[in-house]
């Protein structure tokens, strides 16, 4: 799991029925402190949204594929189409000590 910021809308014109019914959004990975470095190199996931999340929105991702199929009711079958990360809260406030 891990915080990101939705940065994008994904639009597919022709796509899995597994994600039929489902927006895909473009979420980059934020660190501890915000955005990463610039230098660096920002990791990005399209993420099937289950929150109604949108561009700008701090998110709550789950990037692990089982969880992910759990959270969307499917079963780990094939032909049940390929789902690693899943948009499962938007976060109001972090807070470290």
């Amino acid at each position: 799991m891990y915080i990101g910021k939705v940065v994008s809308t994904v639009v597919a014109t022709v796509k899995h029925p597994t994600f039929d019914g489902h927006k895909l959004l473009l979420v980059e990975m934020q660190g501890v402190d915000g955005p990463p470095d610039l230098r660096s190199l920002s990791k990005y996931d399209i993420c099937v949204d289950t929150v109604q999340a949108g561009v700008g929105d701090t998110v709550l991702v789950m990037d692990e594929g089982s969880g992910a199929k759990q959270i969307l009711g499917q079963k780990a079958e094939p032909g049940q189409g390929a789902v690693r990360a899943v948009i499962v809260g938007i976060v109001d406030n972090v807070q470290i000590d």
